[in-house]
């Protein structure tokens, strides 16, 4: 291996549109739990369907609508 590389030439990804951005979020386990569920029936990733949910919902502009009773 190299001590060092040069990057100076190198090209974007032209494949990769839109990169992912990792962070940590806290979840019910069975919210978890309904998204693994869904998993195991369609083949695709919980983590993939919670991605492509939220992103559902942004898309159609959707809000969440709170019944705080007290």
């Amino acid at each position: 291996m190299k001590k060092k590389y040069d990057f100076s030439k190198s090209v974007k990804n032209p494949y990769l549109q839109k990169p992912k951005k990792q962070l940590t979020i806290r979840l019910d386990e069975d919210t978890i739990d309904y998204f693994r569920g869904l998993s195991e029936e369609s083949g695709i990733p919980y983590q993939s369907l919670i991605n492509l949910y939220l992103r559902d919902c942004a898309a159609e502009n959707k809000k969440l609508h709170m019944n705080w009773s007290s």
